[in-house]
């Protein structure tokens, strides 16, 4: 009776361990499985920097990074104010690891028709500089998250809103928390629920704004915009969730930003 008491617990132990060690492969596999983000940022002052610009992304560096194997590019201008004196290129470009990130320099540098087709634009007189800067976030995308999603929209496209939003928080420890709220706390579930067309949610592993995390939605047009959010602070879900003591105070800086596609822009 003994020995078939111990070979039931040896059996059952045996299970629970073979039950644990598969979910800790499926988590470790599913953090591992995660894509990078690049928001690439192009800073203009003049007209002929935006023609130059475009001229080389269509023609020399989206067809580059294609026959690479990147796709998905996203390629945006910001709706401007009237104030506003110079102007922007935001490119979004997923890896499919860091390492693919860190060899895209190397492997353009010896990319031939990469060379000819973006001449003017690389080789340009320092007195007539193509841009004003280049600034750039590298993202890791959230668990909840983890591949980029191409937005499903059937209105105009001079209609459409992306909508990019920037969470800073006070510390490390504080930014955490708010991912944290994105995964665990079901906000990304949240946003899923209520069709926010999100294309990416990523946390900032190098940036000008640590620490932060940064998501794209989409919508139709400004309305559909608006009353997605207006149902979004009106859920059930998100009152509660605001409500938990663990995640409150969680950003201490907000930006937003509303972008519209361009012509030569995956999505």
């Amino acid at each position: 009776m003994k020995i078939l008491k111990s070979l039931f617990l040896l059996g059952l132990l045996l299970a629970i361990s073979s039950f644990v060690t598969k979910e800790e492969t499926l988590k470790k596999t599913k953090e591992q499985s995660r894509e990078f983000y690049q928001l690439k940022t192009y800073v203009l002052s003049t007209k002929q920097q935006v023609q130059s610009t475009d001229k080389f992304l269509i023609e020399a560096y989206l067809p580059a990074l294609k026959k690479l194997g990147i796709k998905s590019i996203g390629v945006f201008k910001p709706k401007l104010n009237t104030a506003d004196t110079l102007t922007k290129i935001i490119v979004v470009i997923p890896f499919k690891s860091i390492n693919q990130f860190l060899e895209l320099d190397d492997k353009l540098s010896k990319d031939k028709n990469y060379l000819q087709a973006g001449s003017e634009y690389l080789n340009a007189n320092y007195k007539q500089p193509p841009y004003l800067r280049i600034e750039s976030v590298l993202l890791k995308a959230f668990i909840e998250h983890p591949f980029l999603t191409l937005p499903v929209l059937d209105s105009p496209r001079e209609n459409r809103v992306y909508e990019l939003r920037s969470y800073e928080s006070a510390t490390e420890a504080i930014h955490i928390n708010k991912v944290d709220m994105f995964n665990a706390g079901s906000e990304v579930k949240l946003f899923n629920r209520l069709g926010f067309n999100a294309v990416f949610y990523g946390q900032v592993i190098s940036g000008a704004q640590m620490p932060n995390l940064m998501y794209m939605t989409t919508f139709s047009n400004q309305e559909s915009r608006d009353e997605h959010w207006k149902a979004f602070s009106a859920s059930a879900e998100w009152k509660e969730l605001i409500a938990m003591e663990k995640y409150k105070n969680n950003i201490s800086h907000m930006d937003i930003s509303f972008l519209y596609p361009t012509d030569y822009s995956d999505y």
